[in-house]
């Protein structure tokens, strides 16, 4: 768990991502994986964010690579699936919104409210892995 927390401030710092923004990633693995790298999940959902090779994430080795994912959760100049998916920097006023409502924007879960929860921890994991 901590790597892959660490994997996603990496990547977030590289990209330029606000400290909300990393948030808001940390929040969505946790809720979505417990911040590991499932193999298994609800359809064909995979990897640390649950990405699904049939809505185009990726191919199956694709969501399944820790970097890659959370790269595709970003978005933005990074998006590894440009016109495909849309990751949290390519959602219209994510800045603005709560980190549920700008982590169900990227995820579009059945459980939109289920973030909420790892808001705290998501902060405290930012604040210790700088």
């Amino acid at each position: 768990m901590h790597a892959n927390a660490a994997l996603i401030v990496r990547i977030g710092r590289q990209e330029g991502v606000s400290d909300q923004g990393i948030v808001i990633a940390l929040a969505a693995a946790a809720q979505e994986s417990g911040l590991r790298n499932v193999q298994y999940g609800d359809r064909d959902s995979l990897g640390l964010f649950q990405q699904r090779p049939s809505t185009g994430w990726g191919t199956a080795a694709q969501v399944l690579d820790p970097e890659r994912a959370t790269r595709a959760f970003y978005g933005g100049a990074g998006n590894p699936n440009p016109g495909r998916t849309r990751g949290l920097l390519d959602i219209p006023g994510w800045t603005s919104m709560s980190v549920t409502q700008a982590a169900q924007a990227v995820q579009i879960s059945a459980f939109p409210d289920a973030y909420a929860k790892w808001e705290t921890s998501a902060r405290a994991w930012l604040a210790q892995l700088g």
